[in-house]
């Protein structure tokens, strides 16, 4: 019998707009990019050192990911999917951003780079059926609508013993002040518009909407920036702003 799937969707084409609006400056690193490209590093070590852990993966095999299969929800122009696709793993991305996928694409492309990119949602990867050993969930929850549909239809993407990562803001007055006023109005980090405060998301907002699909948060940090480095970096103390969450779908005994 064939599956139905309900009539929803997260695609928020205001947001979608936005970004494809700037879609050609995703790889430039003093562009509209510019904090994505900062805060990378920090995330992509964090991402590469729990994956390595938890799948046992042979940290001198040039190729550690190699039989892992990655979601990357909300690539962009693939800033992430393409230092995970030279570890090894098998890597889609997808975007509903045409723009931002035949830029991601035309980057890969030159460099030689094998990623699957698609036009597509979560919901759309739903009804392939397709599976994944990781899920990349990076600053994609507060920029999509029906969070709670999102979550769903995310954790229902994941293997048995299967990892999400996901990363956002948490919705307080500090981030506020920092990530909207003082990011997008007065540094002009990013454009004016990128973030909207109601969209923010708590933690435990996030770990009770996994909890409903059996994902459980195994590991909380927070990302924050520091004036005097000039640079990114990870705290266990400061979720106030930035932060990460890793989840884990356990395996059916």
């Amino acid at each position: 019998m064939q599956k139905k799937y309900p009539n929803y969707t997260t695609k928020n084409q205001e947001e979608i707009n936005q970004f494809s609006n700037i879609a050609s400056e995703w790889w430039n690193p003093t562009g509209k990019f510019k904090p994505l490209h900062q805060i990378n590093p920090v995330r992509l070590q964090y991402i590469q050192n729990k994956i390595m852990q938890h799948f046992q993966c042979d940290n001198h095999d040039a190729y550690p990911f190699k039989g892992l299969r990655i979601l990357d929800l909300g690539c962009g122009g693939g800033l992430l999917s393409e230092p995970i696709a030279r570890m090894g793993a098998t890597v889609i991305g997808i975007d509903p951003s045409p723009k931002n996928i035949e830029t991601a694409k035309n980057h890969a492309d030159t460099h030689n780079i094998n990623i699957d990119y698609r036009v597509a949602c979560a919901e759309d990867i739903a009804k392939t059926d397709e599976k994944f050993d990781v899920i990349l969930n990076m600053e994609v929850i507060e920029h999509v609508n029906n969070i709670h549909y999102f979550a769903n239809t995310c954790c229902s993407l994941l293997l048995d013993d299967g990892l999400m990562f996901v990363s956002t803001i948490n919705r307080t007055f500090k981030a506020m002040l920092l990530a909207i006023v003082g990011a997008e109005y007065v540094l002009q980090w990013l454009p004016k518009g990128t973030h909207q405060y109601e969209k923010f998301v708590k933690p435990m907002e996030i770990e009770e909407l996994l909890a409903k699909n059996n994902v459980e948060v195994i590991d909380r940090i927070g990302v924050v920036y520091s004036i005097l480095c000039n640079k990114w970096k990870l705290s266990e103390k400061n979720m106030d702003v930035n932060y990460m969450l890793l989840a884990h779908l356990p395996k059916i005994r």
